[in-house]
């Protein structure tokens, strides 16, 4: 009796969770509120044990002081800042007037961009108001279908979350990592192994990029099929100088290299990563508030010495007599630190003059307390589910599914897109995965192979009406004449695109495992 009432009660509260979300009410407190109401629901009929909950302070401290989740206000700092300094204006700018005289240019030039920015930025919010801003009336402007404008700025807008850095991967991350340490101990081993955030983001590199391939290969084809709704713009409104293209290419790329090539190559962590690209988004929004170069290559140099004498030389401080190389490396290391901190006091001084520094202080510190709060509202509801035997229930549920592991995925993946239409990624990923991570993994799943195919599916829930957040976005930038059936029907060939790039991955694993094994080995 007992267990059939444990039954009835997870059930009951999933269920409750989602007509709770439905609501609109904040997320973070429906997760708390059902998780409390149904342990003691729980706890009066005797299948709940309180004692459980004596687990949520050192969860809540160890997701607190966890390094890698530090990531999260550095990116959302970086992605914020470089938003403010105006880099996609320039790279959409450029970028339009050298491939505007193909048929579907722009759209092509607003997929770019949005990969770039992906790539330097991370930020779907910010990515999408920028490009409707700009993109979406130069488009209509030039006779562009739009539906076909509003669906390629949406999608170029949401590749922040598959190409990394990203923020959704950093989140994803600690939660498999903590999924596939459960599905091990399940299994009986001890000897655990984990996954790290840089193997998912190397593991979500190549589908991202073949997710850009698709995009610009719909649109190269339906502007040739159908040259009405994507014309080509004249030949003289294309020219566009060398000098232009570089300096428009040039500061994102380098703080790509900075950031994802000092992550794959295995030189800093992701949190140590962030942080140079929270330094590098603070010199690029500096330049262009107050234009001057030479912070950013005082910048750039000082790093540079930095690596190579750290790389050369013992640079450790305490040593008792130290060898005349090193002492004056650290000497040398001394003096590069000072211009490094020279060119950032520079750089926070100048955006804080201008008014920048306190906006994007304000944005990073909002988004990264939703993030920690629903984290937080998640651990409670995922130890009270599970007190009520909601493990179980699942377990049994994707092991009586057809097809064993594969079976099992492909119900979770839609599962996933089904929740997409209603929750946004964060939601999803906090809620979803902590359930049915660890069951998922027992069945000799690659955990990377997995993350990478929840990432590419929790996608799709930007573009998914009714609550598509890329929609909303758009929606809130778009000038009079686009209508909302304009913004829906746009966006049905990028989901099918998506869905295909999902499906593309689910059917050969080392697009998202060849990459991280490369890198980081077996």
């Amino acid at each position: 009796m007992a267990t059939a009432l444990g039954g009835a009660l997870d059930i009951l509260m999933f269920a409750t969770l989602c007509l709770g979300i439905l609501t609109g009410f904040p997320v973070v407190f429906i997760l708390t509120g059902s998780a409390l109401l149904f342990g003691a629901l729980g706890w009066a009929a005797g299948v709940f044990t309180p004692a459980l909950l004596g687990a949520l302070p050192p969860r809540i401290f160890g997701t607190m002081t966890s390094e890698v989740l530090v990531a999260i206000p550095l990116f959302v700092f970086m992605g914020i800042m470089l938003e403010r300094s105006k880099i996609a204006e320039d790279l959409l700018e450029t970028m339009g007037r050298l491939f505007g005289p193909v048929r579907g240019g722009l759209a092509i030039s607003v997929t770019l961009v949005g990969a770039l920015l992906a790539a330097s930025t991370g930020i779907v919010g910010a990515t999408v108001v920028t490009m409707g801003l700009m993109a979406l009336p130069a488009m209509l402007r030039n006779r562009y279908d739009p539906a076909f404008a509003c669906g390629t700025i949406c999608a170029a807008g949401t590749l922040g979350q598959i190409i990394p850095p990203s923020t959704v991967m950093v989140i994803l991350g600690e939660i498999l990592s903590a999924a596939y340490q459960q599905a091990q101990l399940a299994q009986g081993s001890f000897s655990i192994q984990t996954i790290s955030v840089g193997e998912l983001f190397a593991g979500s590199l190549l589908p991202g990029l073949m997710l850009v391939f698709l995009y610009i290969l719909y649109q190269v084809g339906f502007a040739w099929a159908r040259p009405s709704v994507a014309p080509a713009l004249p030949r003289d409104e294309g020219r566009v100088g060398r000098g232009e293209i570089l300096g428009a290419l040039v500061p994102p790329i380098v703080l790509v290299v900075a950031v994802l090539g000092s992550i794959l190559a295995g030189i800093a962590t992701p949190t140590e990563a962030a942080s140079v690209g929270a330094v590098g988004a603070s010199l690029l929004a500096a330049r262009r508030a107050a234009p001057a170069l030479w912070p950013s290559l005082l910048a750039l140099a000082s790093v540079a010495g930095l690596v190579a004498l750290a790389s050369l030389f013992d640079l450790r401080l305490g040593r008792l007599a130290p060898p005349i190389a090193d002492r004056l490396a650290l000497a040398g290391a001394a003096l590069c630190a000072g211009g490094l901190s020279l060119a950032v006091l520079r750089a926070l001084v100048v955006t804080a003059r201008a008014g920048i520094l306190a906006g994007v202080c304000r944005a990073t510190t909002t988004i990264t307390a939703m993030i920690f709060a629903m984290l937080i509202g998640a651990t409670l509801f995922a130890l009270v589910f599970r007190g009520l035997g909601g493990d179980d229930m699942v377990h049994a549920a994707l092991s009586a599914i057809p097809g064993g592991a594969a079976g099992a995925i492909a119900a979770v993946m839609a599962v996933i897109f089904g929740l997409g239409f209603f929750l946004d990624f964060v939601e999803i990923c906090i809620i979803v995965i902590p359930i049915v991570g660890p069951i998922i993994l027992q069945m000799d799943v690659d955990p990377i192979w997995f993350g990478v195919l929840v990432a590419i599916n929790l996608q799709t829930s930007f573009l998914t009406p009714p609550f598509g957040f890329s929609l909303f976005y758009l929606r809130g930038v778009a000038p009079e004449g686009v209508r909302t059936s304009d913004l829906y029907r746009g966006i049905i060939p990028f989901v099918a695109l998506q869905l295909a790039g999902l499906g593309l991955t689910a059917a050969f694993p080392p697009l998202a495992t060849a990459l991280p094994k490369a890198l980081f080995g077996p």
